[in-house]
């Protein structure tokens, strides 16, 4: 029986999904205030038996943050995916985003190893993958470098896979997947997905950095994959293609059938932009929009290998233009 933290996030209703659809037996970790009908909107985006499939993951209350809760939760459990963590940029959440999630993977290993788990499926990010030493793309050697300017969520990320490293020393079967930035269909106001409804309202600005992307649907089949493998004690860079953030909004935006960003935000209007988006974050008591980071990032060109995974699982992926064009449909589906 396979346990999946997260469920309810854009990644864990996927796999929860490809993992049903494959005849395979679920308990999900959920918060009694956790919206489960967003994974059964989900499931309705792939196939007409939403309802047969959805009824049959059972459902537990728990939070990764609670020791005991975990380890009843695992009784029974062969496999473990943990695709559950805060994803913010939210500077006055920074402590929280590193605790949670670091001690959530922290719980959640060591329920694992007293409950002898026989597999462990870790979801990283390419956020916790340093620069590579040699030339040319980033790979799963690059060495993790500390900076100030890390955001809160690439510092989570790096920390919980070291508890993870240190689970696999105690004698945890583990693999860790490093997924760039996930595309997929959603909750539309939140995570990655939000990226169509922002385009959408009439996102006019872009950057010229480049970054990996994926579709969300590949990171799902990686994991099950692995899980089905041989693989341990490894990690995997999960990315597609590296492309634009040019390319990628306005491959959205035609997709959308709406007006292509068309004013380039250099780094200066980046910079002054942020603090904007800061003061009117704290003025209104909500986050800001854009974070720091998130600016700064925007003009970095990042590109990354994903050779390791194709080597060793023959693994092919969704071109990122047949996705968005997948994923815009769907959103059409419901908005327009």
């Amino acid at each position: 029986m396979n346990f999946v933290t997260g469920g309810t996030g854009l990644l864990g209703s996927h796999l929860l999904f490809d993992l049903l659809s494959r005849g395979e037996k679920i308990r999900a970790l959920k918060r009694p205030s956790s919206n489960i009908e967003q994974v059964r909107k989900v499931f309705s985006y792939y196939t007409p038996e939403a309802d047969d499939l959805f009824n049959q993951i059972e459902w537990v209350d728990g939070d990764v943050l609670d020791f005991y809760s975990l380890k009843e939760a695992l009784e029974g459990i062969d496999q473990v995916y943990h695709c559950a963590a805060i994803v913010s940029f939210d500077a006055k959440k920074r402590a929280q985003i590193i605790q949670d999630n670091v001690n959530g993977t922290a719980n959640l290993v060591n329920a694992c190893l007293e409950q002898r788990i026989k597999k462990y499926c870790h979801v990283s990010s390419i956020a916790a993958i340093g620069k590579s030493e040699i030339s040319g793309p980033i790979t799963e050697e690059g060495l993790w470098q500390n900076s100030k300017n890390k955001s809160a969520y690439s510092i989570s990320k790096h920390l919980s896979e070291m508890e993870v490293w240190r689970g696999t020393a105690e004698g945890l079967n583990a693999v860790i997947v490093n997924p760039s930035i996930i595309l997929g269909p959603g909750n539309w106001n939140s995570g990655s997905s939000k990226i169509f409804s922002t385009i959408y309202g009439g996102l006019r600005f872009y950057t010229k950095g480049v970054i990996g992307y994926v579709d969300v649907r590949d990171v799902s089949k990686a994991m099950i994959m692995l899980m089905k493998s041989d693989s341990s004690s490894e990690r995997f860079i999960v990315s597609s293609e590296n492309l634009s953030y040019e390319y990628v909004l306005k491959t959205i935006a035609l997709n959308l059938g709406i007006k292509i960003p068309d004013i380039y935000a250099r780094k200066w209007v980046s910079e002054i932009a942020w603090r904007i988006y800061k003061l009117k974050g704290l003025a209104f008591n909500k986050p800001a929009l854009l974070s720091r980071e998130n600016a700064r990032t925007a003009h970095k060109s990042s590109y990354y290998s994903h050779q390791k995974l194709i080597d060793h699982l023959d693994f092919k992926f969704i071109p990122i233009e047949q996705s968005i064009k997948e994923i815009s449909r769907l959103f059409l589906n419901e908005f327009k």
